[in-house]
């Protein structure tokens, strides 16, 4: 596959290393054309500051799109209608408006449409999963998202579109716990109605909540409870857990430490199952906590789950069937923190 980054921003580093272990990086799109040139000469790529020229010239496969979330849309969409399949860092978008447009242009064109959510490839994250197609907790009855982090005046000065409702798209729930929705979505399944609030505590200098909490409903007949915050110093961990009528319950970490800033940090502590109450199963929680860190300490871990999911959509456009996180998945995400907004703003639940 020829792969090309669209936009050359901090999480495209990772990006770009992911796509040379995966398929052949042959350019990189940016508005910027010094940027772009200087991303180019760093990956010995070709720069481009015209989409449709890029995927065409280099014959693209897969444009990755790694612009700020406002500016999905306007970049996938070119990508998608000149040829290339496309894989959208998270959130899809800033609204649900955008992502119908991205989805509706991937299937004009007949392309694929997906979106990053590399925490679905951590094996924790997968026990989870199968613990629930194999009925093993019953059916999910109560799904708890947590994301107690800690984003300090730095992070939001290190780009000029943090922290604002027009370049960002908001705050928390938009930026760093669209990993732990989609999660708790795949695990849970389709939400039915949401209520919510959100504020924000301690970060007078920016525009967007850094705390969101919400009550969801889900059409299975589940509860879910959200508890988010880029509040908490030094930043203390991500999980999701699942509750199942069976009483039976399981749970991934997957942030623990103080939380990943692309160019700024690395990952404190591996991704590992803190929870696993399942009959019978109960001694094997030590064995894949030791055996997941000793993965983790194993590959460059900054990279590695980038390189997973890239590889399985790339397989996936090998063999024209669905990728893993679909357009669809990462749409659910962006309804669900649109919807908390949407709650905040009327005081009541909403339906979606």
């Amino acid at each position: 596959m020829n792969i090309a980054i669209i936009g050359p921003a901090k999480v495209a580093h990772l990006h770009a290393k992911a796509a040379q272990s995966v398929g052949n990086l042959v350019a990189v799109y940016g508005r910027n054309q010094e940027r772009a040139q200087a991303f180019a000469n760093k990956y010995g790529i070709a720069a481009y500051t015209d989409i449709a020229e890029m995927v065409t010239r280099e014959k693209v496969d897969v444009c990755i799109v790694c612009t700020p979330h406002p500016a999905h849309r306007e970049v996938a969409i070119p990508a998608l209608e000149a040829g290339a399949h496309v894989l959208v860092e998270k959130p899809l978008a800033a609204s649900v408006e955008d992502c119908d447009a991205m989805i509706e242009a991937a299937q004009k064109a007949n392309r694929f449409l997906g979106t990053v959510s590399q925490r679905r490839f951590y094996a924790s994250s997968t026990r989870v999963k199968q613990a629930i197609l194999d009925g093993k907790i019953g059916n999910p009855a109560l799904g708890v998202a947590q994301l107690l982090g800690w984003r300090g005046e730095a992070y939001y000065a290190s780009d000029p579109w943090r922290g604002k409702w027009a370049t960002e798209g908001g705050g928390v729930l938009v930026n760093q716990a669209p990993h732990q929705l989609d999660l708790l979505l795949w695990y849970m399944g389709e939400p039915e109605s949401v209520f919510g609030a959100w504020a924000n505590v301690n970060h007078p200098y920016i525009e967007v909540e850094d705390t969101a909490l919400a009550i969801v409903r889900f059409k299975n007949g589940g509860l879910g409870n959200i508890m988010l915050s880029n509040s908490q110093k030094p930043g203390l961990y991500g999980k999701v857990h699942v509750h199942g009528t069976s009483g039976a319950s399981v749970g991934v970490q997957t942030d623990g430490g103080s939380m990943f800033v692309a160019g700024q940090s690395t990952i404190q502590e591996p991704p590992a199952n803190d929870l696993w109450t399942v009959p019978g199963e109960e001694h094997l929680l030590a064995e894949w906590v030791k055996a997941d860190a000793d993965h983790f300490h194993s590959v460059d871990n900054m990279v590695f789950f980038f390189a997973e999911q890239l590889r399985e959509f790339c397989e996936s456009v090998a063999q024209n069937r669905t990728p893993a996180v679909t357009g669809e998945d990462g749409r659910r995400v962006v309804q669900l923190f649109q919807a908390i907004y949407e709650s905040q703003r009327t005081g009541g639940v909403v339906k979606l």
